[in-house]
């Protein structure tokens, strides 16, 4: 099965679905309409009995550059109720076993995502980043609670305030992904992991990954709706629209005034 588009493709086999970036020509930059495809995946997942893990990856070159900058300033997500703020919902609910592949630079939500997902495993191309301050916005995902919790507070905000790339092994030293291979062994070794999983019991799995996360779920679902109101805001003020022109006419922003 895949999606009319073909950006993002969704592929089941022995209780995995794997869910594909496949825009490599925009590198896998993510637009709205691929939001809805994603949330619609996931939730299809849920409901299939037959889907016992999910899998998300990109290619072997670029795992996600996040929001595709053209689309998104032609229809901004202002409101929760916003395709990617539907699809972080649906990520951070998920019930079943979540495994990411992550080869290349994974920008933005390439990145946040990864904070929802119970195993992460990477190439070592691999290059984190989260440049929202960058970009004259601010954390979504929830990663402004999860990124502290996870990197510890130091770690978190030198990736959030600085927004400067992080390599594999440094994800790795501090938890974000669990092992780190040459990049053409990465899909696979996940896929195997993912099989793994699929031959246990998903009842087990389920109530595992419940408990694991039941501490936090309600203090994030709130704090990414929180980061969603602030977002939204922050796009129409003058530092965003200061970076988003800069990025777009290919020079560095002046903040100097803002």
């Amino acid at each position: 099965m895949t999606t009319p588009a073909q950006d993002i493709l969704v592929h089941q086999e022995q209780g995995v679905s794997t869910i594909t970036f496949n825009r490599v020509d925009k590198k896998n930059s993510i637009t709205t309409s691929m939001y809805t495809q994603l949330a619609d995946a996931l939730e299809a997942a849920i409901d299939d009995a037959a889907v016992r893990v999910v899998v998300i990856q990109g290619d072997v070159a670029i795992f996600s550059a996040g929001n595709d900058i053209k689309d998104f300033l032609e229809r901004p997500p202002l409101t929760r109720d916003a395709p990617v703020f539907r699809f972080l919902r649906v990520l951070a609910t998920f019930p079943k076993p979540l495994l990411a592949s992550v080869c290349g630079p994974a920008v933005g939500i390439g990145t946040t995502l990864l904070f929802h997902c119970d195993l992460v495993y990477a190439g070592d191309n691999a290059a984190f980043s989260m440049p929202f301050v960058n970009l004259g916005v601010c954390p979504e995902a929830g990663s402004s609670l999860l990124a502290p919790q996870m990197l510890g507070y130091h770690r978190a905000a030198e990736a959030l305030l600085l927004g400067e790339p992080f390599m594999a092994e440094a994800a790795l030293e501090v938890g974000l992904v669990n092992r780190v291979v040459p990049p053409t062994e990465c899909n696979m070794l996940t896929q195997m992991q993912a099989k793994k999983l699929s031959s246990k019991s998903l009842v087990s799995l389920m109530e595992t990954k419940r408990l694991l996360k039941k501490t936090n779920q309600a203090e994030l679902l709130a704090r990414i709706d929180e980061e969603a109101d602030s977002f939204g805001r922050m796009l129409g003020e003058p530092a965003a629209k200061e970076a988003f022109t800069a990025f777009m006419e290919k020079r560095a922003p002046d903040f100097s005034q803002f």
